[in-house]
């Protein structure tokens, strides 16, 4: 286990610095900041002087190892547009999306799983053939006109829910939260909705499929032939055998939309990390954009990384094939 632990870290850091080079030579080859920055009247001394203080005057390579030099020191830049730490920037805004996803995403996988492992432990009866026509709708309409429509619908038809903003919130073990607060939970209902749609539709024919396929199996026959109930077939067997699969889709899915839930967010006003690299984009705000491009291929990493060790402990095949 300690091999394949090492084996996999060793390959996580190779990845990390791959994606350092790719991000910041990307970012710092789009357009030139000084041009928003400083305003157009600013006379040439003004201008050279804010190119050399950011560090726009070295050449790209040097850039390149004085940020991850400063990286290594836990130190992401300070943005172009606020002047403050990247890191403070995007960390007074992260619990506002963390918060989003997880409810998204857990709730999403919880559902879909069980609505999935019921479609395909009865495929002919109504409810399954109901369940498998509402995942079909949740993978074919695009999430903003879902967004539009929830909010047409429950805030402004109906008005019993807010349309954007992130409500109350109370501080716990010193991050804000809102879904304690009945207000906060009333504005997180909609968005979270919107961004666990998808999921849950993956979710419900993951385990649709991944359930079929293990009922026809010997596995199954041999502990219906031992005697055993359904109930302990489904809780011992089915649930273990199924496993894998969803904690990889669960995985890639919280990262995806932590990453991603900038539609999201702008939609309904979501103060989170979607709506700040969209506004720094729009203002060429490097050093947030490369910040959290990178914190994003860290966060894929990390993801993958904790999935393979929770397989080597599920499956003992993973570790003994990489060891062998």
């Amino acid at each position: 286990m300690l091999g394949f632990v090492i084996q996999r870290f060793i390959q996580a850091v190779g990845v990390m610095a791959v994606m350092s080079v790719i991000v910041f030579c990307g970012v710092y080859a789009i357009g030139n900041p000084i041009d928003i920055v400083i305003p157009p009247e600013a006379t040439q001394d003004i201008r050279e002087d804010a190119i050399r203080r950011l560090g726009l005057d070295q050449p790209l390579y040097r850039q390149y190892f004085i940020f991850m030099s400063n990286l290594l020191q836990g130190d992401l830049g300070r943005s172009f547009v606020y002047n403050i730490p990247v890191l403070d920037l995007i960390g007074g805004r992260l619990p506002a999306t963390l918060e989003l996803v997880l409810i998204s995403v857990i709730s999403a996988t919880f559902i879909g799983v069980t609505l999935g492992i019921y479609a395909g432990y009865r495929p002919e009866s109504w409810l399954a053939r109901t369940i498998m026509a509402v995942s079909v709708l949740g993978f074919s309409v695009p999430s903003f006109w879902v967004g539009l429509i929830l909010i047409l619908t429950f805030a402004v038809n109906l008005g019993w829910l807010p349309a954007g903003g992130r409500g109350d919130t109370v501080m716990i073990a010193g991050i804000e939260w809102s879904f304690p607060t009945l207000n906060g939970l009333s504005h997180i209902l909609l968005p979270a909705i919107n961004l666990a749609l998808f999921k849950l539709a993956m979710m419900i024919r993951l385990a649709r499929a991944g359930t079929r396929e293990i009922m026809l199996t010997d596995t199954i026959k041999f502990a219906r032939a031992a005697g055993l109930s359904e109930a302990t077939i489904l809780r011992r067997h089915l649930l273990k055998l199924i496993s894998i699969p969803i904690i990889t889709v669960f995985g890639l899915e919280l990262g995806s939309t932590l990453a991603f839930a900038v539609v999201t967010e702008t939609i309904f006003s979501w103060p989170g990390v979607g709506k700040l690299i969209i506004d720094s984009i729009a203002v060429l705000d490097r050093p947030v954009m490369v910040a959290y491009l990178i914190l994003v291929a860290f966060l894929f990493v990390t993801i993958n990384f904790v999935i393979d060790l929770v397989f080597a402990l599920i499956d003992p095949r993973v570790r003994n094939g990489v060891s062998a």
